[in-house]
């Protein structure tokens, strides 16, 4: 791919908060590239396509129309989907998009994934990672995995609950993450989208220092001016307590697990990905809270 060729740069996913800011990114910074922005829901981007962005139809569900929906682009960023009612669904829809841009002619596949998705992982959603990057890598086509760390933005929900109880309750245990906001994620996906690598490469996604609960805790507490304890939980004990707030049991395991991957330190890790890729050093939780003191409080 030479320096003065614009590649057709696609987004699956689109009218979910990531694709969407990732679109934003790229109309920003990539005025003479053709963007296509592909979903299930395209009324959902009426705005982008004022803007020149070429919207387009496109349902994982339905392999046989997504080669169509994937024409023409060279570059592919694949957003993963939010199936996670049904085992295996969201493993299929991932295989049915990869299919369907080799046969496309795409050339190059981003795709946001999750750190450290190895089959011994103890996240529930760690196997549709893993798998799809294996198929991935059993394909035709050069790939950039995005191995995302937790979503500061889950924070927001912990924190002020803790804001509210006096103290954050989780399973955690003396564990550390990375937290990275999905600014940040949406600025690498758009960086690796619009660059010129052509290989196959794995990066992990981090925020700029690994924190403990006992960290958020003193973070928070500084930033809503209220004093705020980590309160350890037993794993059993979170899940109980998640299920009589009314969460379907289902969903609590699934929240409860990244508790169990944090505690067993698979989220700790600390990279410069994000500088390399934007630019830009990752927003801190610090800052992040800060941003967000109205909505802890």
């Amino acid at each position: 791919m030479s320096d003065s060729h614009q590649p057709t740069l696609l987004i699956t996913g689109a009218s979910g908060h990531l694709g969407r800011r990732v679109i934003e990114l790229l109309l920003e910074t990539q005025t003479d590239s053709t963007i296509i922005a592909t979903t299930r829901s395209p009324e959902k981007l009426a705005d982008f396509s004022k803007q020149g962005v070429v919207v387009r139809h496109a349902d994982f569900d339905q392999p046989d129309t997504l080669a169509e929906a994937f024409a023409g682009a060279e570059r592919l960023l694949l957003i993963s989907t939010d199936a996670l009612g049904v085992p295996g669904l969201r493993i299929n829809q991932h295989r049915n998009a990869i299919s369907a841009a080799e046969q496309a002619g795409v050339k190059h596949v981003v795709y946001t994934s999750l750190i450290k998705p190895d089959p011994d992982s103890p996240v529930l959603l760690a196997p549709d990672h893993h798998s799809t990057e294996t198929a991935l890598a059993e394909s035709r086509v050069g790939w950039t995995v995005l191995r995302e760390n937790l979503y500061a933005e889950v924070l927001l929900g912990s924190v002020t609950q803790a804001v509210k109880f006096g103290g954050l309750y989780n399973a955690a245990a003396n564990g550390r993450a990375a937290y990275i906001t999905r600014e940040d994620c949406a600025r690498a996906a758009a960086a690796a989208l619009a660059s010129s690598f052509e290989g196959r490469r794995t990066l992990d996604i981090t925020g700029p220092e690994a924190l403990s609960q006992e960290d958020v805790a003193a973070l928070a507490s500084s930033i809503v001016g209220k004093p705020l304890n980590y309160v350890p939980l037993e794993l059993d004990v979170l899940l109980n307590n998640m299920v009589s707030a009314g969460l379907p049991r289902p969903v609590a395991e699934i929240f409860a697990s990244f508790d169990t991957a944090i505690a067993q330190g698979r989220f700790s890790a600390v990279t410069n990905s994000i500088e390399v890729l934007t630019g830009r050093k990752p927003i801190s939780i610090a800052e992040f809270l800060s941003a967000n003191r109205g909505a802890l409080a």
